[in-house]
């Protein structure tokens, strides 16, 4: 038993020196079995009809709780965050929408899916019979579950994962494998206290209450996932001049004063995705739209969302006709 603990924090070990060394800032493992409290929260949540059109939400709860699901015979959860913050502000300019900071550079999902997949090869490499499958936010995983799971850091009052070294400006992501590992100790402690600013900050109060969000309310969801050409009118009113995503609650964290520049360069803002002209994106043809938001994490919204979210934005200034109400 000792030989077996012995070569399972030998393994543990090598695979998070090995993460770190593909440019990860924060790894660990956990064991792969079922999120049983999560999984309680999360079934009120949708009974609550918090995920809104978010449909896929709802799809096969048990599923999305047991990584077990993902890949047969999983016994070890390696979740890993990446960085990307970057010093950059957005510009006080009301004929420009304001875009989420996560959404700035490359697709996250292709920067951290890469990794992970050389970090796979590399475990095949030194274990043959080792079996492993990469999720990056596509795949039904908890993701702030498991990091929070893995003493990554903790699940602020806004929902976000939030690290003592990077604040909250982290991507994750996760590499299930068949392999028996070292789990590190798990959760650490919640360190929000009795600070309430994310619930304060949020334009349209869609933090209803400490650690839950309603999407219906929210400006993330209403200008990104939310489809068509209706916006709910609480939402298009009160826009705070996002035109993709939001960082309001963010913003506001005293955790993420302690950011610091990410070391991945593709997180670097593209030429007008801090800012976006409001005129510009009303212009854009499907074939400048494709071109200009190639590899982008923008490209989420669709054209018809982005220039939907340009509208409501100058309706709400008073330029423009007013936004379609959602019924």
């Amino acid at each position: 038993m000792e030989k077996q603990v012995s070569e399972a924090a030998a393994r543990a070990l090598r695979i998070k020196e090995q993460a770190l060394r593909l440019g990860f800032d924060k790894v660990g493992v956990v064991r792969a079995e079922p999120l049983e409290p999560e999984r309680a929260r999360l079934r009120e949540w949708l009974a609550r009809g918090f995920h809104g059109e978010m449909r896929w939400m709802a799809r096969d709860p048990e599923q999305r709780t047991d990584p077990r699901s993902l890949l047969a015979g999983a016994r070890s959860v390696v979740v890993v965050a990446l960085n990307y913050y970057t010093p950059h502000a957005h510009a006080d300019d009301a004929a420009a929408g304001k875009i989420s900071r996560y959404s700035w550079g490359d697709d996250y999902h292709d920067v951290l899916t890469g990794k992970l997949r050389e970090l796979l090869a590399w475990v095949t490499e030194n274990w043959p019979a080792a079996r492993g499958k990469v999720c990056v936010d596509i795949q039904p995983m908890m993701d702030k579950a498991w990091a929070a799971r893995a003493g990554l850091g903790w699940i602020g009052k806004h929902t976000n994962l939030i690290t003592r070294e990077y604040g909250s400006w982290v991507f994750l992501g996760e590499l299930l494998l068949d392999l028996e590992l070292e789990y590190d100790a798990g959760p650490g402690e919640d360190h929000c206290g009795s600070c309430t600013l994310c619930l304060e900050a949020c334009p349209t109060q869609a933090i209803t209450e400490p650690y839950v969000v309603d999407s219906n309310k929210c400006i993330s969801y209403a200008t990104i996932e939310l489809r068509g050409d209706r916006m709910p009118e609480e939402v298009a009113q009160n826009l705070d001049g996002w035109l993709y995503g939001c960082d309001a609650c963010q913003d506001v964290c005293p955790w993420n004063r302690f950011e610091q520049p990410t070391g991945e360069p593709r997180f670097e803002p593209r030429e007008g995705l801090v800012n976006a002209p409001l005129s510009d994106i009303l212009g854009l043809t499907h074939e400048a739209y494709a071109e200009r938001f190639r590899k982008s994490a923008i490209k989420r919204a669709k054209l018809t969302g982005l220039q939907r979210n340009a509208r409501a934005l100058l309706a709400a200034a008073g330029e423009g006709e007013e936004p379609v109400l959602h019924e």
